[in-house]
Formats: structure tokens, sequence, C-alpha cells
């Protein structure tokens, strides 16, 4: 245990990634007493970056999306330094890249219809718009009132063919889901589409761990407690691997842990990331590339040092590719694919390393109602995380500023 750790606080945060430093700042602007126990030597959880020979490689393809309420609210995104990438997406059809954008910007429809005959029809690029405008304009408590299904059954009802939906969204939204069977629920769908259309997604120049040190940034040092795992919670009580015990007022989980009986386990969906280096990009912009060849392997790659110079070293560019599910299939299978997506030869690229991340981002199957699970369980026991609201950054941390608020409130 660390030397400082107290015996005591009003509150005890159990973990540190986004959803426990969302309600660390919030239990900290409360004028609460807290302090914050996290397993690992880092804050960030599943947020992280690691630096390899002058590459930034992020823990798994994850962006920002500077639509996300929470995100704005709670971090300075000029202080970030964001690099968007270019909005909207690149389809390898045959020997074609079709581009396709999904936006509120005046022109993009007209410039996605010519795109129709290589990609679905136009009634399907009118009708996928439709979709994006409703989604974009309406207010999300009337999103999340209407009846819900799976995101297959809700792409199906917009009236988008089997072929739109097999070459463009299926590629897409497995990538972003981790959920090739697009079994998510419509409600979740219905904030990615509104989210995407809004903002823009972007990286920060220093990888995605600035996120989780910017949102630490204002809280004390000294309530943030590293390499502290927990062996037991109880109503009142933290108890640490190494014995020792914090007694609390309250306590919150902000972890996907076996830790509070009443809450199951969320079934994670899993993520497998390829990074390559290459003297030349494969292609000259940011902009995610997806296979509408239907060869069902790559979710989605992208050169990530185009959007951001700063993930690679000079003279290098840097390639992000996901793979969704468990089975991570062999680097050279994967590279046969870039070259075909990207239509260049891949002979001379350099594999970096392969990110598996078998709990990527949790299930989130019909029905997930308003997207707003109950975080707080009794006898002062509260929970936090993505799990509890939507499976995304905004997620994680407007789950945790709600948990804190459930917490102040039953303090007072």
């Amino acid at each position: 245990m660390p030397a400082d750790l107290p015996g005591s606080a009003d509150v005890v945060i159990v973990g540190g990634g986004l959803a426990g430093l969302a309600a660390a700042r919030r239990l900290h602007r409360a004028g609460l007493d807290w302090v914050l126990v996290e397993s690992a030597d880092r804050l960030g959880g599943r947020v992280a970056t690691d630096q390899v020979d002058g590459y930034r490689l992020d823990r798994g393809f994850q962006v920002l999306n500077t639509a996300y309420p929470r995100l704005a609210a709670l971090v300075d995104l000029a202080a970030l330094d964001l690099c968007p990438f270019t909005p909207g997406v690149l389809v390898r059809r045959g020997p074609d890249l079709v581009r396709l954008a999904a936006s509120l910007r005046p022109g993009v429809l007209g410039a996605s219809l010519g795109a129709a005959s290589r990609l679905g029809s136009r009634l399907d690029l009118v009708r996928f718009a439709a979709l994006v405008a409703r989604d974009a304009t309406l207010p999300p408590a009337r999103l999340l009132a209407a009846p819900e299904t799976t995101t297959a059954a809700a792409l199906s009802q917009a009236g988008l063919s089997h072929a739109f939906v097999e070459e463009l969204a299926r590629p897409f939204l497995s990538g972003v889901l981790a959920d090739r069977s697009l079994e998510t629920s419509s409600h979740v769908l219905a904030m990615i589409v509104r989210s995407f259309a809004r903002g823009r997604i972007a990286v920060p120049a220093a990888g995605m761990a600035a996120l989780p040190a910017a949102v630490a940034a204002p809280l004390p040092a000294d309530r943030l407690h590293l390499s502290a795992p927990v062996g037991a919670v109880a109503p009142g009580t933290v108890s640490l691997v190494d014995g020792a015990v914090v007694r609390a007022r309250a306590v919150l989980v902000a972890a996907a842990t076996d830790l509070l009986p009443a809450v199951p386990m969320p079934r994670m969906h899993a993520l497998t990331t390829y990074y390559h280096a290459s003297p030349e990009p494969p292609l000259a912009e940011p902009t995610l590339v997806l296979d509408g060849d239907r060869r069902e392997l790559v979710a989605n790659t992208v050169v990530v040092s185009a959007a951001a110079p700063s993930y690679a070293p000079p003279g290098q560019a840097l390639i992000s590719t996901s793979v969704v599910g468990p089975d991570a299939p062999p680097e050279p299978v994967v590279r046969a694919e870039l070259a075909r997506l990207y239509g260049v030869s891949a002979a001379g690229w350099t594999h970096l390393t392969t990110v598996p991340i078998p709990a990527a981002l949790p299930a989130a199957p019909p029905p997930q109602g308003r997207l707003r699970k109950p975080v707080a369980l009794g006898e002062g026991l509260f929970v936090a995380g993505d799990h509890r609201d939507s499976p995304s950054i905004q997620g994680a941390l407007a789950s945790g500023w709600r948990a804190a608020g459930a917490v102040v409130r039953s303090l007072r």
C-alpha cells in the first residue's frame, strides 16, 4: 500500500480510468474528502499510449470526438492540441476508393450522391442522409424515447439496402462498436451517429494518454494512489490486496471488476490493433479506410501520422489497423489486406507491434433504455463505467460524473 494512503475518507474511488477521474473531479468540486486507488502504475484505464522508438502507439485505435458533451466540460480541447481526421470515410470497392461523409455541413450529401453507382444506390444515400440528419438534429431525449431494437434492425428499418449495410455500415460500425454482428442497441447507434455528424474525430498530438492526464490535471496528486490493487469492497470499507483497509462513508467502484456482486461483469467485445511503419504514407490524408468488398477481416485502417505527425519519427508514416473479435489473424494476412485496401505494395512496411485488446468495449445489446443504468446500489456503494452509460469515452466520463453526483446527494 502507498505509505500516504489514509485510513479513512468520505469517499473511496476504486479505479483510475476516465470514469474514476471524472468522479474525482466532481467530488473535489463538491469539497468532499476523497481518495482514489488504482491497481495499475498509471492513470487512464483502457486509454493509454506507449512510446516505442519514436512512435506513439495508443493501446488500440482510439479517437476523441469533439461533440462529446462531457469531454468539453472537463478538459480544454484547445490545450490537447487535437489533430483532426478527415470527415467521412473512404470505402474500398474493387478498384475504387469511394468517399462518403456524414455531416451537417452544406454540400456533403451532394458530393456523396456521386458515389451512388459504386456504393449502394442513390436512394440508399438519400435515406442514409435522412438518418444522419434525424439523429444529429433531434434532441437526445427524443432519440432515446424511440422504440429500441438492434443496430442491424434499425439500419434495415431506415430502408438501407443489404448491399449498403454490408459494404459501408457494418465495416464502419464494427470498428466503432467492436461488434461485427451489430447487435448493439439502436439507442447507442443514434448517439454515435449524432456525435459523428456534429463533431470531428481527432487524436491529441501527445497521444490518447493526454486525455486522462488532462482530466486528472486539476486534482491533488496526493489523493491519487497508484499500484494499489483492491481485493474486496463492502459498505463502508475498501480492502487492499496487501491487507490494508480504508474506511469510507461511500465507496464508488469505477472499474469493470467482480468487486460488486450486485453488478454483473459486463460482456466485453475484443479488438486487435496492428501498427505498421512505412517510409511513404500509403494515403496522403488522415481518412478512415473501410473494406467494402465484404472480406470481413479489417474493420478500418488509417494513416494516423497524416493527422498527427508527432505519432511517428520524421520520414516515417504510422498506419493503424483494427480487426474485430478475439481471434487475431497473423500479421502477414493483415498486411496483404492492407496492400489491397490502400492499393499499394506493403512489402517494405515494418510491423511495429500487434496490440490485442480482449476487453475493448462493453457489449450494449437491447434493452439499454435511455443509456442510464443505476449507479447507486444502496448501503453507500456506487458504480461507474461506460457499462452504465454508452460504450464510449463519453459514456465513461458521463457515468463517473453522474455517479459522483449520486454520492454527493447521498452524503448531504
